[in-house]
């Protein structure tokens, strides 16, 4: 009776985690997403400052670093007798943080050029590539949910290439409220590609994982992000110079609609909420898997365009209505056939695993 009550107590309080991991993830990558795009409404014009803000509050994850795990299961080199040689990993956390600079790129370019609702929903195409992408490097596959989640998620994106030739037709005098058709095209096709980087890159870190690093404890999982992360912010720093933004920047926080002070404040919330964002991410892949964390961001699909509805009064008509049920329909797909795993993966364990697991296990789980 003991060892039931304790069960359930462990079960109660992992999916009070996950619940917590999961909100976070929900709320702060949809107020990250609304704040991005406010900066774009009131008078910012740098991609770059954009895509620093997504990248640069990577310190705020410092301490977790330090108090992931205790020392005496980080040390012990009898579970991981063989470890990746420094030059190895750094030559992987230069060329992923490389990739996850560009990524952040075209993402800020992206919702430079549309409106948060569309933008949101093309995002949710990541889903799609990643399946894609695990396909090739990580032999996932393709169950019938899959196929029918990267068909439904496709036709959503698909849709939303007309989006704009409705709109503009509907309203040709609105040049504040409009975006031409050659930036919204530019906007769509870089959302796209930086999906397919977000799929890319979430595949080839569980690549790396499960052939390079061949562990995935939370140490390593944060290790991985803060350093590509310091790559990334490095390789944007760079960028925001070399493309002379940085000389603008002083102008355009005076000409700041909101003034000086909620330029900053954006700016900063911005930073904060993704890395908090990032905090629930790790937190779901140490809990569950990087699959589901990928699932629970893209719950947020229905959320932001209901927000941008009211804070920005994008438009939700036929085509953009039947794209995000599509979506959503799609994730819920996705999300199920991850539960349909997890709950084999749990059965198999249960049936071979000894009823007393030991530290080491409950780490690597």
């Amino acid at each position: 009776m003991n060892e039931s009550t304790m069960s359930k107590k462990k079960r109660y309080y992992r999916w009070l985690r996950i619940s917590i991991h999961s909100s976070l993830v929900l709320v702060c990558g949809s107020a990250a997403i609304l704040l991005g795009r406010l900066y774009y409404e009131k008078g910012g014009k740098s991609k770059w400052m954009g895509t620093l803000v997504q990248l640069a509050g990577f310190p705020i994850q410092l301490p977790f670093h330090f108090i992931s795990a205790p020392k005496n299961l980080t040390t012990n080199s009898s579970i991981h007798p063989k470890q990746s040689s420094a030059s190895i990993l750094a030559f992987i956390y230069v060329s992923i943080g490389l990739l996850l600079a560009l990524d952040c790129y075209l993402y800020s370019v992206g919702l430079w050029y549309l409106p948060v609702s569309t933008y949101s929903l093309i995002c949710s195409s990541q889903l799609a590539f990643n399946a894609f992408f695990s396909y090739f490097l990580n032999s996932l596959k393709f169950t019938p949910y899959i196929i029918n989640s990267l068909v439904l998620l496709t036709i959503s994106a698909t849709l939303l290439v007309f989006q704009n030739e409705s709109s503009s037709s509907d309203d040709d005098d609105s040049d504040s409220t409009q975006v031409s058709k050659k930036k919204y095209v530019i906007g769509f096709i870089c959302t796209v590609g930086a999906s397919a980087g977000y799929g890319l890159w979430l595949s080839l870190t569980q690549l790396v994982f499960k052939k390079v690093i061949k562990r995935e404890t939370f140490k390593v999982v944060l290790d991985m992000i803060l350093y590509t992360s310091l790559v990334a912010t490095l390789a944007t720093l760079v960028g925001l110079f070399a493309s002379g933004e940085w000389s603008g920047l002083k102008n355009e926080m005076k000409e700041y609609e909101l003034g000086k002070a909620s330029y900053l404040l954006n700016l900063t919330f911005t930073a904060i909420l993704w890395q908090v964002f990032t905090i629930g991410c790790l937190g779901l892949i140490r809990e569950v898997s990087s699959l589901f964390s990928n699932a629970i961001s893209a719950l947020g699909v229905p959320i932001v365009p209901m927000l941008a509805v009211v804070f920005f009064h994008d438009k939700m008509d036929g085509i953009k209505g039947i794209s995000m049920v599509l979506a959503i329909w799609g994730i819920i797909s996705y999300v199920y056939q991850q539960y349909l795993d997890d709950t084999k993966s749990e059965n198999r364990n249960t049936s071979h695993v000894p009823k007393a697991s030991s530290p080491i296990e409950e780490v690597h789980r």
